[in-house]
């Protein structure tokens, strides 16, 4: 479905070390090269338990670290030889993303969370669905099979809220805007062009996604408490700059409609029209 969402049936991934199933008919490669990028702050404790689900025959690992002072980099190294390690120049966890997305070789990126609250091992999930003739394929808590431990009302109110309004805006019928596993072919990223610092990075990805058209399929995730550690996540402050981002992407696609229809309407004659 161009420019909304499509659920896909729950499964449980036979094995955490089995990354592909078999090819779907009409599928871009067999055997697609995945890239996870996992931002990170302080999560030398959680590392461990991430790195410990992911599935093997992986492209890459990229961890951004946002100045960790906690050993994270070197927990990482230590957990994975081959771990890609990249050093964001800015702060919050859109710029991280920005920095992961910027290094990745591979065919397919999957964005996961370093807290432990995201299960790597629905990674095959989310490739199976890419494979489908997905674009893009968002993690749902709100969809059939999906749940979460950790969402507060406050954030399960908000999320919902800022749900309806980005479906209505964009004909959408995105089940969970505001979660942060997704997944997605690498030719996504120039319609993505991640250009914010905060965590409203998720709901600005799900909007260019939207106004390019391009097909999503949503499949049901389930998210745990962080295991060790705090949130930086802060609810009131966090949804306004998401208020903030919907409003903007919405003014800059009336605008980029106006410059279109002015350009149609001082458009020269061609030789022999009317």
């Amino acid at each position: 479905m161009t420019g909304g969402t499509e659920a896909t049936q729950a499964h449980t991934p036979t094995s955490t070390k089995d990354l592909h199933g078999a090819p779907a008919a009409g599928s871009q490669r067999a055997f697609p090269a995945v890239s996870v990028v996992i931002p990170t702050l302080n999560e030398a404790e959680n590392l461990p338990h991430v790195f410990a689900r992911l599935p093997a025959s992986l492209h890459e690992v990229i961890v951004v670290d946002g100045h960790s002072t906690d050993g994270t980099v070197e927990v990482a190294r230590s957990l994975r030889g081959d771990v890609k390690i990249v050093t964001q120049s800015g702060r919050g966890k859109g710029n991280a993303l920005a920095a992961g997305f910027a290094a990745c070789t591979g065919d397919i990126v999957v964005m996961l969370d370093a807290d432990g609250s995201a299960d790597a091992a629905e990674i095959p999930r989310f490739v199976a669905a890419l494979m489908n003739g997905a674009d893009f394929v968002k993690g749902s808590r709100f969809a059939q099979g999906g749940g979460s431990s950790d969402i507060t009302p406050v954030r399960r109110y908000g999320n919902r809220a800022l749900n309806l309004l980005v479906n209505a805006l964009y004909r959408t019928s995105y089940t969970d805007l505001c979660y942060g596993y997704n997944a997605f072919w690498s030719r996504c990223l120039p319609y993505m062009r991640v250009d914010c610092d905060g965590f409203e990075v998720e709901t600005l990805i799900n909007v260019r996604i939207a106004k390019a058209g391009l097909i999503v399929h949503e499949v049901p995730s389930y998210e745990r408490d962080r295991i060790h550690g705090q949130s930086n996540l802060r609810s009131v402050r966090d949804g306004t700059r998401v208020l903030r981002t919907i409003w903007l992407e919405r003014v800059a696609s009336v605008e980029r409609r106006r410059r279109l229809a002015g350009f149609r309407a001082i458009r020269p004659r061609r030789v022999g029209e009317g």
